[in-house]
């Protein structure tokens, strides 16, 4: 049986009267910001009421008031990707959950509870990871959302849509609105403004503990998880590869820090926290979430209808002493492994081995690939799988880069996590 939404306790058509009074407002007729091509009246309110396929990817803290916004603002057609089941720790923030919902999928529920408060909206959720889809499906939407808690996720999607944009085709062109982890909100233009690969020095850089801590002194709960994730699970498991977006792998990974845990008297390791640290997730705030959800949403208004500029193209929360904000224009980086097309230069030392360039690739904040393999035209130097061609190039780790490839040559670097892929040019010094 279907259910019938309510308003104050009657029931509701799909349009109730003054639904839509205070956006009409705006879109009755251009004001003093309005775009040139802005068109004011039924035209544009029709397109953003019935023609508008706009895609919101994360339905966590940030997700959840995306949709409550993008619903209450007039879009009806909305796609929701998450991975994600429900915990009961999301309940303090994540509003569309309640505690019969725990353990159910975060898309599914977000969807259902969307669609029975706001009639008329049509919300068609996905319980899987964004990779799962082709282009084709992301060539639908004219708008993508991201309210992601993950680096690798957000890069592989602005890879995507950077890949996805055919210059004789103007429809390839997705607007990648992106917003969270420090209280940011960005317009992203795919091949036309900076790109997330290109801002990606100004993300903190992962935490990193040394091997002889984790190994043998632990003193902290994300040693006792980076022992886990780090040596344990390749010790049990062998060559099986660790998926920080299995449930199941999380568990094992908490059970196993949890013991170590107790062995060393270290307290505070729990399920949220192992997840947290293998997959670098930093924790949100439910007021920074509902700023840069309105933030996000304000940009995707803006961009449907063209009743007033866009985002040009970062604009920055600072909530840690009192309410702060500022907006600037990132700009983009020629040598941008995505979106620059040129190769960038490294310099190193004559005597860098193939493992200390491996490191250092990881390490450098405005590269951060984790487990990189390493080739050129006509060698393979290093391949991190499959697991014969990783023993087949292991010898090579020891070597001097300046063995392999000459002054001025160029090294592919790719990661099976990444979407694209990173040319150097290697200077010695």
């Amino acid at each position: 049986m279907s259910v019938q939404p309510h308003f104050n306790g009657s029931a509701v058509p799909h349009d109730w009267a003054g639904r839509y009074y205070h956006i009409d407002q705006i879109l009755n007729a251009p004001g003093p910001r309005t775009d040139p091509a802005f068109l004011a009246g039924d035209e544009v309110k029709d397109f953003l009421r019935n023609q508008v396929k706009i895609l919101v990817i994360g339905a966590g803290g940030l997700g959840c008031e995306i949709l409550a916004n993008l619903a209450l603002t007039g879009f009806k057609d909305i796609h929701v990707i998450d991975m994600d089941t429900i915990d009961i720790s999301n309940l303090n923030r994540q509003f569309l959950f309640r505690q019969k919902d725990v353990g159910k999928s975060k898309a599914t529920i977000a969807a259902e509870f969307i669609m029975k408060r706001v009639p008329g909206v049509k919300v068609t959720p996905y319980h899987g990871k964004i990779q799962d889809k082709d282009d084709d499906y992301y060539m639908q939407f004219n708008i993508i959302i991201c309210g992601l808690d993950s680096v690798e996720a957000r890069r592989w999607i602005n890879a995507t849509l950077v890949n996805l944009v055919d210059p004789e085709n103007p429809e390839s062109l997705k607007p990648l609105i992106d917003g969270g982890f420090k209280g940011q909100a960005r317009v992203i233009l795919p091949t036309i403004t900076s790109c997330y690969e290109c801002s990606l020095d100004m993300l903190n850089k992962p935490t990193a503990f040394p091997i002889c801590t984790i190994a043998n002194t632990p003193r902290l709960p994300e040693h006792c998880i980076e022992w886990a994730s780090v040596l344990e699970w390749p010790r049990i498991h062998g060559d099986k590869k660790l998926d920080t977006d299995d449930p199941e792998h999380i568990t094992w990974l908490y059970k196993a820090a949890a013991a170590r845990a107790h062995e060393f008297n270290i307290e505070g390791v729990n399920w949220s926290l192992t997840q947290g640290v293998v997959k670098n997730i930093i924790p949100a705030i439910a007021s920074t979430n509902a700023i840069i959800a309105a933030s996000c949403c304000n940009e995707a208004f803006k961009i449907a209808t063209s009743s007033a500029a866009y985002l040009n193209n970062y604009f920055m929360l600072i909530g840690t002493d009192g309410v702060y904000s500022y907006t600037f224009e990132h700009e983009k980086r020629d040598d941008c492994p995505v979106c620059g097309g040129e190769a960038l230069d490294l310099s190193i030392s004559s005597n860098t081995t193939v493992e200390q360039l491996i490191e250092m690739l990881v390490e450098k904040q405005d590269i951060q690939i984790k487990k990189p393999s390493l080739s050129t035209p006509t060698k393979q130097i290093y391949l991190q799988a499959p697991p014969q061609l990783e023993e087949a190039t292991r010898p090579n780790l020891s070597k001097k880069i300046l063995e392999l490839v000459p002054a001025g040559g160029e090294i592919t670097v790719t990661a099976s996590t990444l979407p694209f892929s990173l040319s150097l040019r290697i200077n010695y010094t």
